[in-house]
Parts: C-alpha cells; structure tokens; sequence
C-alpha cells in the first residue's frame, strides 16, 4: 500500500501489540526498521525470528526511552550506523489503573514518564536528525482515552492528552523544515495491554462502539502508514482517531 524503501524508521515498543504490527508494516513496505523494547528479550527475538527474509532488515535496540541519557546513547549510535532518520513512531506506552483517589505516586509517575516524557525524549533527538535532512514524519501513539477518559486511567489519560498538545507545539516548530509531526489514537484494539480487562467490562465496551468490535493492529498500522508517507505531506499537528466511532 505505501512505499518506505530506502526510509530508516524507528518504533519504540516495536516488539509487541500495536507496536509490533507497525513494524512489520514497515518493514514489508521497505523500510529498514529499529524497533525498541524496555525488557522482554525472548519476545523481541521471537519476534525477530518469526519475520524470515524481512528480518534482515530489523534492528533490535533494548534500553528505557524514560531514561533520557539511555536515550542521547541510542541516538548517537543511530547516526552513526545510519547518519538519517525518516520516521519516529512513538508507540512505547504502558498502564497502571487505579481509581484517583487509590493511585499511588509511584503508579502516576511511571505512566507519565514512560509515555509522555519518553515520547518528548525520543522526538527531541529525532528531530535533530530530521532537521539536517529537512525532511520527517513523527507520529505519536496517543489514545481517545486522552479526549473521552475512562474510569481508572486518570495517569494514562492525562499521558495521552498531553501527546497531543506537545504535537501541536512541535509542528508548529518544524513545519518549515519539512518535518510533520501528527497524533493517531487508537479506540479499542486488540492487544495484550487490554487482555486484562474483566470479560464484562470488555462486553460493555463493545457496546460502546458503533462498528460493534475492536479493532485490530493492522487497522492501526495502516494509519500510522499513511501519515508517515510523503503523500500525507501537509497534514501535521492533528490527532487521526482509529476507534470504529467510539
């Protein structure tokens, strides 16, 4: 569907759910993919294993995008390996549900600093890159938890309605290099960071979506795709919603 040969693209959390079908896409459409991953080595090498011939072109890169100096030492040994960057994906998310008044600080903290603070990390150092080339597409994985909020996701709201207001500001920095920088929110989507949920809160989740189902990776995949091509060249500081109508 979309044409990334030649384009070395970066997914963080790229080694499982979402962030894992993102890769892929990528890398059957061309691209030389650098997937990260915080911890889980046999599912990032499983991963690895399972694409046969697309495999040569992944790159597994392990450390925490919440650590600001792990990720200046990713950055560095990027260039120097590729000395370019296209695309960003900033998929690495997690969550830690509680109602507000149970949440502890350590629970806050850690959703913020993994999927806030570990998104402006990684986009700051992307940029960089991007700026030289005067060209690049960032996309952040936010989520319609940020717009509509949800019961108990008072850390991963906050977290994902912050993404976008930081692509807004970062768009309007850019622009002018040829650099966009874009939202897509996922609804639903069926992966392990929702194969928690009671089986009847899933029932009544459902119920809550026009298209009456979840969605899957691929519907968000092909999103991600689309405004990271050159065709989606002036679209930028704006949020592409994959929800089924939620």
């Amino acid at each position: 569907m979309f044409n990334f040969e030649n384009q070395k693209v970066i997914v963080t959390g790229g080694t499982r759910g979402i962030g894992k079908g993102i890769t892929e896409a990528f890398l059957k459409s061309g691209a030389t993919v650098v997937a990260t991953y915080a911890s889980n080595d046999q599912a990032a090498n499983e991963f690895k294993e399972s694409l046969g011939v697309l495999s040569k072109n992944l790159i597994l890169s392990k450390f925490d995008v919440s650590d600001p100096k792990a990720v200046e030492a990713f950055y560095q040994n990027f260039e120097k390996e590729f000395g370019e960057l296209h695309v960003l994906v900033n998929n690495s998310g997690i969550r830690k549900d509680n109602l507000a008044m149970m949440m502890s600080d350590e629970d806050w903290n850690k959703v913020i600093d993994i999927n806030l603070s570990g998104s402006f990390y990684m986009a700051k150092h992307a940029l960089k890159l991007m700026m030289s080339g005067r060209y690049g597409r960032i996309i952040n994985m936010s989520s319609v938890g940020g717009t509509i909020g949800l019961s108990g996701q008072s850390n991963y709201a906050a977290s994902k309605a912050a993404q976008v207001a930081m692509s807004k500001s970062m768009a309007k920095e850019v622009g002018k290099k040829g650099i966009t920088v874009n939202n897509v929110c996922p609804g639903f989507i069926e992966t392990e960071l929702i194969a928690d949920l009671p089986a009847e809160q899933v029932k009544e989740y459902k119920k809550q979506v026009p298209l009456r189902r979840f969605g899957k990776v691929e519907d968000v995949a092909h999103a991600v795709q689309f405004l990271a091509s050159k065709e989606a060249s002036y679209i930028t500081g704006t949020s592409l919603e994959v929800t089924g109508g939620l």
